[in-house]
């Protein structure tokens, strides 16, 4: 009996081969791709197509007048590929898979039964998705249900991981050195003549190319005693775009059945699709310790990370939920308990916050992630913290940290009103704290922001 599987669900395989299928209306290509830990392919060998249909230990088997499958030989794949991505393309670049119904993506064993389906509802103006990944975890392998689609084009997703495109556009011929008097009538021949042309000793004012870029300067090979506009002053230049102040991320709505992907520093308004005001959400939050190898064999630091919210009003702190503490005072947010180690797939901690009962004087809760045992977020990876509307347990909005980091602490996000609305804004900004009480005196300038 086949598992469905939910976007980011995953679940064990035991067998030692499975095949990737996929039901769609719409003609489409599967492709897949081997990347490493850093998230690209070792070279373009690891990029399995319909032009390269053999990579290590992935084959992609045809299917006469179907989309065609993708066979996995789990002991094949090479030891330091970490995932295989399943990638659906729609042969029609002009379409999307919003026109169609949801694709299927089934993982099947090698006598055809299904092991795993998924439907990849969702999409919209997306013409590619990573559908699912075949992934080690912890020397076993698992599936993941990804749903991801891609705006920037196939060539940008392979490109993106690692693979080198034939077809890209050549890049353009570069430019013929600049001719020396470019902005100067033809008969100006005074860069190609000797020094002791008069031009060269005639006041700068009837030079007309002083006033040109430095590297089109008529003389750059005279001594500098001759070139009288080098020590004026420069003209000044309009003040660059670059040293203006960072745009902030734009504000992103809820959709239904869309879970937003938060940059740092973005927000969202905690409201559903249609204006409804959320009222009860929980936030996950994740983290996997990394996997050291030495002479004896691999191993993963046994980090201790706990995840606490602190409530404050006005910029005073009144109140912390954490694992000695797990429910605030006022019964509005809960900690679901402890993960001592950060072992296993999805949330390792969660904790509730029940906005109605939220006192109004409270008006903003950070959410931290602490090491109780010193360790820093460089011994750490895959962290993240995500919202999910308690009332139907759907996820709402994510978002993932990129990098360790030397800090023992991270400030992940805070929930906050905002003229009457409550708020979610990604942070992701690195502290140094071993539990919330030194985490406290360091979250005022986030309260700020």
């Amino acid at each position: 009996m086949s598992v469905s599987l939910a976007k980011g669900q995953n679940g064990p395989l035991d067998v030692p081969e499975v095949i990737v299928s996929v039901q769609l209306a719409a003609a489409a290509d599967l492709s897949a791709l081997l990347v490493a830990g850093n998230g690209k392919v070792r070279s373009d060998a690891d990029f399995v197509f319909f032009n390269q249909p053999t990579g290590p230990g992935v084959q992609l088997v045809p299917n006469p007048g179907g989309i065609a499958s993708l066979k996995v030989s789990l002991a094949g794949v090479p030891a330091d590929i970490e995932q295989v991505r399943a990638v659906i393309t729609l042969d029609d670049t002009s379409s999307n898979f919003g026109r169609t119904a949801a694709p299927t993506a089934r993982v099947s064993d090698a006598a055809g039964n299904v092991l795993y389906e998924y439907v990849i509802d969702g999409l919209s103006s997306e013409s590619i998705v990573i559908a699912l990944e075949v992934y080690r975890r912890q020397g076993a392998w698992k599936v993941r249900a990804v749903g991801q689609g891609y705006a920037g084009g196939f060539a940008a997703l392979v490109t993106d991981h690692g693979v080198s495109v034939d077809d890209a556009p050549a890049p353009a011929a570069q430019a013929a050195p600049p001719q020396p008097a470019y902005n100067q009538p033809p008969q100006q021949p005074a860069y190609n003549q000797p020094p002791q042309q008069p031009a060269y000793n005639q006041p700068p004012q009837q030079q007309p190319a002083y006033n040109q870029p430095p590297q089109q300067q008529p003389a750059y090979n005279q001594p500098p005693q001759q070139q009288p506009s080098y020590n004026a002053p420069p003209v000044p230049p309009a003040p660059p775009v670059y040293n203006q102040p960072p745009a902030q991320p734009a504000e992103v709505s809820l959709v239904k059945g869309r879970p937003v992907s938060l940059t740092k520093g973005q927000k969202v308004t905690l409201r559903k699709e249609g204006g409804v005001a959320l009222t009860l959400i929980q936030m996950g939050l994740g983290w996997d310790p990394i996997k050291k190898s030495g002479m004896f064999g691999s191993r993963t630091a046994n980090v201790d990370l706990d995840a606490s919210a602190l409530l404050y009003a006005d910029g005073n702190l009144v109140d912390v939920c954490y694992y000695g503490q797990l429910t605030s005072k006022d019964g509005s947010v809960r900690h679901m308990g402890d993960n001592l180690t950060g072992d296993g797939d999805g949330d390792d901690e969660v904790m509730t916050v029940d906005l109605q009962r939220v006192p109004a004087h409270v008006n903003a809760v950070i959410f931290t992630v602490t090491s109780y045992r010193g360790h820093t977020f460089e011994q750490v990876q895959n962290a993240f913290c995500r919202l999910v509307d308690s009332t139907t347990n759907s996820e709402l909005a994510r978002y993932t940290m990129q990098g360790g980091m030397p800090f023992t602490g991270m400030v992940m996000a805070k929930v906050y009103r905002q003229n009457g609305e409550w708020k979610l804004q990604a942070i992701g900004e690195g502290i140094q704290a071993k539990h919330a009480g030194e985490a406290a005196p360091q979250l005022g300038r986030f309260l700020m922001a």
